[in-house]
């Protein structure tokens, strides 16, 4: 399901600037991915009245399902939960690329949310004046070139939090002179032919453990080469609470929802016992997996160094990356490299590991607002200098809230959660009769330090660690944390006081 540029230059839903003649909305949605598609979902059912647009600058929705496309890419996160609260979820708990893209396609065709979404369309900038109360969106159409300038009374930001056209490579030693091919998954050839070929793969997360099972029976062989280890949760791809429910022939609705509760139960408890008794969590981890290799294997390769969740776990449908480790078809080496060869990679150990073709499968390059150049009033915005409030809205930043999800539950937990937190903060807005709301520190928070955005401690992928520079600061008060705690904030979000001195309405 996708839209003609041609056919959605205007939309029913815009009114006309007064001071520019551009296209007006109350609302600008960017991207449309699981976030932005849930936005335009909660506006519809919530805000009816409200006047919104979707920028999405690929051909179509999906964001990371569209963009990704490499053997074998799947959810990591249950479809029950990262799936919408109000869209029940049929499938097995992981999903492919292809089964969430049409998820997504059935909610955008049941809702009529087509009609909002204007694909091909990149953002380039994003200025607010609080002369008019708007922000002033400058984009092109990427089929043309034409340039095209929209204002809205408020920015979702839903682009997501890395930049979708590379992924991050380190720079080794010695690149140039390797002979073979070097891929990164985010950027998939798709002629890539591995057919009886040597395949490295560099990295341990998730996408790692997605493509080495996908690649492995056409290889030659398959070695995954990592610095250090990652934990990884093997479980049946099914979920035997929900079976029960349909053989009991349950209305969907409610298996959805039952299946949903039970697991966020489990997965709470899981979070709890990481934090209170890490050394039992890794433990019981490390032995799910030992379960699944063979009596004599090696297990300090998966025997992280770090406490359970303190990086994300990578779920693992049926062991399917232990299978191959244990057929012979795929190992595991735990090594740094030192540099490059014309044959592989030379490592600290003086091992040179020979490849075909070599995986970079290394993480994301963080992009906190997709590229976008800001300004407020004039003024360049450096998020750095801002202070994050509830890890969605940014002091000195009028009109604009920004979904960043969970790292230890799903990112659709948090997206679904802060579309209602907007829809009632529109609400309220129009019921005072303002057209301006910016988060600010209050007097009582004058002598409040300033942190970076995530303490190391709670989280520290590198992909994070690389970018924290770039990122808001925040507080040690909850309000001014992105504390990364679901089980804390579907209690807490609802019930923020939305007349709290935190917000300054104009």
């Amino acid at each position: 399901m996708t839209a003609n540029a041609d056919e959605i230059r205007t939309s029913p839903d815009a009114s006309a600037d007064a001071s520019t003649g551009a296209e007006h909305f109350d609302v600008l949605i960017v991207g449309a991915g699981i976030s932005g598609i849930g936005a335009a979902y909660h506006l519809t059912d919530q805000c009816p009245d409200k006047r919104f647009v979707v920028l999405e600058g690929k051909e179509s929705f999906g964001g990371t399902w569209l963009t990704h496309t490499y053997p074998g890419v799947r959810s990591d996160s249950d479809l029950y939960t990262f799936g919408y609260r109000f869209k029940p979820w049929t499938g097995p708990p992981i999903a492919t690329a292809e089964e969430i893209l049409r998820y997504m396609g059935e909610v955008i065709e049941e809702n009529d949310l087509d009609r909002h979404i204007r694909y091909g369309h990149h953002i380039d900038r994003a200025t607010w004046s609080s002369e008019t109360n708007r922000w002033t969106i400058e984009a092109h159409r990427k089929d043309t070139g034409e340039p095209v300038r929209l204002t809205a009374n408020f920015l979702w930001m839903c682009q997501g939090y890395y930049r979708h056209s590379r992924g991050y490579t380190p720079d080794w030693e010695g690149m140039d002179d390797f002979e073979g091919q070097i891929v990164h998954p985010q950027t998939w050839p798709e002629d890539l032919d591995y057919a009886g070929k040597r395949v490295l793969v560099i990295g341990s997360g998730a996408t790692a453990a997605t493509v080495i099972p996908a690649m492995a029976e056409d290889c030659e062989h398959i070695t995954m080469l990592q610095r250090s280890p990652t934990y990884f949760i093997p479980a049946s791809n099914r979920n035997e609470l929900a079976d029960q429910l349909r053989e009991l022939e349950v209305d969907e609705a409610w298996v959805h929802e039952i299946t949903r509760r039970k697991i966020l139960k489990d997965q709470e408890e899981m979070v709890r016992v990481c934090r209170e008794m890490p050394d039992i969590a890794a433990k019981e981890l490390i032995e799910g997996v030992r379960a699944h290799l063979p009596p004599d294997f090696d297990m300090r390769h998966f025997t992280p160094s770090y406490r359970p969740w303190q990086q994300r776990a990578a779920f693992v449908p049926d062991g399917d990356i232990f299978q191959g480790i244990a057929s012979g078809k795929a190992s595991v080496v735990t090594d740094e490299i030192v540099r490059f060869t014309k044959k592989g990679v030379l490592l600290a150990s003086g091992e040179e590991l020979e490849a075909d073709i070599i995986v970079t499968a290394t993480g994301f390059d963080l992009c906190i607002f997709g590229d976008i150049e800001f300004e407020i009033d004039g003024a360049p915005l450096d998020l750095a200098d801002t202070v994050t409030y509830h890890g969605m809205m940014f002091t000195g930043v009028p009109n604009l809230l920004w979904v960043f999800g969970y790292f230890r539950a799903s990112w659709t937990l948090r997206a679904d959660l802060l579309s209602d937190f907007v829809c009632r903060l529109l609400k309220h807005m129009d019921a005072k009769g303002v057209s301006r709301v910016t988060p600010r520190l209050r007097e009582e928070d004058a002598d409040m330090p300033l942190l970076p955005w995530m303490d190391e401690d709670n989280f520290n992928p590198n992909y994070l660690m690389r970018s924290m520079h770039l990122l808001p600061k925040r507080g040690n008060k909850p309000e001014w944390q992105h504390t990364q705690d679901y089980w804390t904030e579907r209690e807490t979000i609802p019930a923020i006081d939305l007349d709290d001195e935190a917000f300054e309405y104009v």
